[in-house]
């Protein structure tokens, strides 16, 4: 009777899914020091204040999207390189834009700017339907690669041009668009859902833009200036406009 109440328990936790990301037991406890140390002093010591965003980011193990030998430096609340002239963004802007969107489970989320796959696996787990597109081949590669190899299987990556949007799979509930432009992206606006929100920095694409907040309603859209940030331009078709 005991073997058998065993192996039962035993075949119950195997038919469990697990989260996208669960901290393996060699993970270098360094790395989860850090990650609680950003979350209290960078993330609730500002205003990061949504339970699940900052859980979220106290588990996403960003050291995996960074260069290896930049390590060291993943938790700082920074933007790091990531090749080709990109960034990964700092902590506190992945957090505060995930924050501003309130995705909820089930959503569509469109991302303009993959780069190393960061954002995409934040927003991964918070909803099962997001889309990520990215205008350089080799970051693409590498953040579908990354994004698999740590059970983030269900994000869609795309190589292409993030200024035209991924109509096939519009319209979105929420879009993020983690580069920076002189404008709103029309195609961007027109795949977004009735009550969908976008967020996206608009303004000098050499300089520091506004964090901008767009939402449909009725039709018409609603704009909202957050806060001043410094991103990477968004190239493609936002420079032929």
């Amino acid at each position: 009777m005991k073997r058998k109440m065993i192996l039962f328990l035993l075949l119950i936790s195997l038919s469990f899914t697990l989260p996208p990301f669960s901290s393996p037991a060699s993970e270098d406890p360094i790395f989860i020091e850090a990650r609680k140390r950003m979350v209290e002093r960078d993330l609730k010591g500002r205003d990061i204040k949504d339970p699940k965003v900052l859980e979220i980011m106290g588990r996403v193990p960003r050291q995996l999207f960074v260069d290896p030998s930049l390590k060291s430096q993943a938790y700082a609340d920074h933007p790091l390189p990531i090749g080709e002239g990109q960034t990964i963004s700092q902590p506190y802007i992945v957090a505060l834009m995930t924050q501003i969107l309130q995705i909820k489970p089930g959503e569509r989320v469109l991302e303009i700017g993959t780069g190393s796959g960061y954002q995409a696996a934040v927003l991964a787990e918070l909803t099962d339907q997001v889309y990520t597109i990215e205008i350089r081949e080799s970051l693409a590669k590498q953040a579908a690669q990354c994004l698999k190899q740590l059970g983030y299987d269900k994000v869609r990556v795309k190589y292409g041009d993030g200024y035209l949007g991924w109509e096939e799979f519009a319209p979105f509930d929420a879009i993020i668009v983690t580069a920076a432009a002189e404008h709103i992206p029309p195609p961007l606006i027109k795949q977004l859902k009735e009550g969908g929100r976008l967020v996206i920095p608009v303004g000098s694409t050499t300089y520091f833009q506004t964090l901008t907040l767009l939402t449909k309603k009725n039709g018409k859209t609603e704009i909202q200036h957050l806060l001043g940030v410094a991103f990477v331009p968004l190239t493609g078709g936002a420079q032929k406009k």
